[in-house]
């Protein structure tokens, strides 16, 4: 049954870029886990829920597909693309081989006139947890470490680092927004902020060790317990 599953989606703010704003709606809920992986939905289900027409949100999903968080099927709809826990634990074993050393890498580049934008990035990301803001956490997440990846002079590595963070699926996001048990991880970014001002390359390859790994265990589950172990090894 196509777009019949239950998901809960807000309407949109008419104020913003409608299809900007569908995409990374669509993308939250998938990340989240409120659209179900493997179901089909439609564009005009999905668009009345949205309270728009299904034109921007087929738009949308075109541009979900080309991340691989949907597929199309002829002639029925749109189905969620799915995640193995396996594939996901592979997902974040690549990144921490290439994000934590990258970003420490990245630190002796950063010039002190890009701190402010940093920090400010470091602000909406805390705002927004703490605002129960899922869409608006997850742009400003991305956008902070792109940015703080760029440093490292490797637009693939960015593009690369930025394709897996979109993939990783965090299940358990919402309830620890709801619980405000995200509030800490959302500090994290400051934390690296410090790091770079400190010029303090070893704190910020651990400290992204520990924030990647969360993706694995506090945003996946909803709980610490089950957060992928720190590889014994660092990429050299």
């Amino acid at each position: 049954m196509i777009g019949n599953s239950r998901f809960t989606i807000e309407k949109l703010d008419r104020q913003m870029s409608l299809r900007e704003t569908v995409t990374e709606r669509l993308r939250t809920s998938i990340i989240s886990g409120d659209l179900v992986e493997g179901e089909l939905y439609s564009a005009p289900s999905l668009g009345a829920a949205f309270g728009v027409s299904a034109t921007p949100v087929r738009e949308a999903m075109m541009d979900l597909v080309r991340e691989g968080l949907v597929e199309t099927v002829k002639n029925k709809g749109f189905r969620i693309t799915g995640m193995t826990d396996a594939e996901l634990q592979e997902i974040a074993e690549i990144r921490l081989l290439i994000e934590p050393e990258a970003t420490k890498r990245a630190l002796a580049s950063i010039p002190a006139e890009s701190i402010p934008e940093l920090r400010a990035l470091a602000d909406t990301i805390v705002r927004k947890a703490m605002d129960k803001d899922a869409d608006g956490y997850l742009a400003a997440d991305r956008e902070f470490h792109a940015r703080l990846l760029s440093f490292a002079g490797n637009k693939q590595l960015v593009e690369l680092a930025t394709s897996l963070r979109l993939r990783t699926r965090m299940y358990g996001l919402k309830s620890l927004m709801d619980n405000h048990q995200l509030d800490g991880s959302a500090q994290e970014h400051h934390e690296m902020i410090d790091c770079v001002e400190r010029g303090d390359g070893e704190a910020i390859h651990d400290l992204m060790v520990r924030h990647i790994s969360h993706a694995r265990g506090l945003w996946n589950t909803g709980t610490p317990e089950q957060e992928t172990a720190a590889p014994e090894q660092r990429t050299q």
